[in-house]
Formats: structure tokens, sequence, C-alpha cells
């Protein structure tokens, strides 16, 4: 990615309602678990490092991305301890964090049993992993393309990965639902008038500035109920909690490469 590319993606997170609205739904989640007094945090897929910005509130907070562009501009928030890494390849020891959160990247991997079994890898007994996932195959459409997306998600799946990489799923909810109909309208219009076009740009790319407030209103609601111990039914996107089983000895092999040598929220 150019840098003038990462620069302007750089300003939807920022502000776009999209990923503001994400962040307002994870923190409802993260408040309902119990993690200790200043946890050791993990943020894998940081990007820029916003997300980071705010995991502070639960621990000292450490990130990689794939992207060298998103390390620097995390580093370049404050965030010292950030590397350049795949999720396939987590660059820190076993069994050090309490909490790792992976915003919409296992998506973007082949296998999501293999980066799972990694994200474990790095979490103490007892710790947690959130992650949050695009949902339901049927919404396939070109954002997932100019995404580089692998699959988009229903609980079960996203429940059956984790199992198989040996996670103990302990809550869940689907969010941005109240946007749902409208949305998944959109995609699938966009299917029928366009069967084999590739659009370039994501989503977030659509909608103007100025509605960002707007918007974000409704996932201002879903965060409240979430915090609430709501589970919302359906949505365009999916939050899934994992535990590490708290009995399971601390060192695990690293997983091989595909292709290469508890509590309700």
């Amino acid at each position: 990615m150019q840098t003038d590319e990462f620069q302007a993606l750089v300003g939807y997170d920022e502000h776009h309602w999209w990923y503001a609205g994400r962040r307002r739904v994870l923190h409802a989640a993260l408040e309902r678990l119990p993690l200790p007094d200043g946890a050791q945090v993990l943020d894998a897929g940081c990007g820029s490092g916003r997300t980071m910005d705010e995991l502070r509130r639960y621990g000292t907070v450490h990130g990689f991305d794939l992207n060298p562009l998103g390390v620097e501009y995390a580093r370049g928030r404050g965030h010292a301890d950030v590397q350049v890494a795949r999720v396939e390849e987590i660059p820190f020891p076993d069994a050090c964090f309490d909490l790792v959160t992976c915003l919409d990247v296992i998506e973007h991997t082949p296998d999501d049993v293999v980066s799972l079994r990694e994200l474990r890898r790095v979490v103490r007994p007892g710790g947690w992993l959130v992650a949050t996932v695009p949902a339901y195959q049927l919404l396939w459409s070109s954002h997932d393309v100019a995404n580089h997306h692998y699959r988009r998600y229903r609980r079960s799946q996203l429940r059956r990965a984790g199992t198989d990489a040996g996670w103990e799923p302990a809550g869940w909810t689907y969010f941005n639902s109240l946007l749902f109909l409208p949305g998944a309208a959109v995609r699938l219009g966009e299917r029928l008038r366009r069967p084999h076009k590739r659009r370039g740009r994501p989503n977030v790319a659509l909608t103007p500035r100025a509605l960002d407030g707007v918007l974000e209103w409704p996932m201002r609601v879903e965060a409240g109920l979430v915090r609430r111990g709501l589970r919302l039914p359906v949505g365009m996107s999916l939050l899934m909690a994992f535990r590490r089983p708290v009995d399971e000895p601390a060192g695990l092999e690293r997983p091989a490469l595909a292709g290469a040598g508890v509590n309700e929220l």
C-alpha cells in the first residue's frame, strides 16, 4: 500500500462512523470481562494504533501489524512495542498476555484455525481473546474483494474455528445490527446489478464525513445493549470472546503454517 493511500485509511480510522462504532462495541464487551489490573494487552493487527490508544485503559498495550506503515504510525502515537508480523507468526513469547484483541483480521488469513491457534499460544491460561469478523457469507460483495477477505462468518463457524484451535467460547454478539437491513439490501442489490464487477474502494469510502455522527448513533445504542449483557441476534459484523482453558499448560508449540514448511458477554 502506498503512503498516501495508507494516510487516507488512517483518516477513516480516526473519524469514520464504522471504526468509532466498533470501538464502542468492543469496549462494551471488554468491560464485562474479569481482566486483572494492569493487564498485558496485545492488539493483533493493530493498523495505525488508533484502537491501542483506547486499550491503554486496561493495562500495558503491545501490538503488531503486517503493514510496516501501520507499525510506523502506531509507534508515532507513543506505542513503543509494536512490530511488523503476521498473525500466523506472532513475535511474542508463549503465555504472556491477559487479553488479545483481533479486530477484523482473521478473515484475511487463509487458515483461520492456524491463526486462532497462534493467538492462543501467546495468551496466558485463563486469559482472553476478543475477535470481530464480518458476518454472513450471503453478504459477500465487492467490499470483501477490495479488502482481500477469504470468508465471512456465521456464529457457528467462528465458534467451531475457535474450538478447533483450543479456545473455550465464552460469549458473542452480532453488531451493526440496526443498519443490517439497508446494508444487506445494498450488497445484494449490487450483486444483482453488477454480478461480475469488482469495486476497488472499500465501503468506508462511500459515506460522506458529514454523516458520521448520524450513522454512528445506532452503534452507540448497540454498545449500550451489549454493556447490559444483551446479545444482538443479527448484524453486519460478529464479535466473539474466547478464553484459554485455565488448566492448560502454558507452553505450546507454534502451529505449522498452511502451505508452509465461562463468563458470557
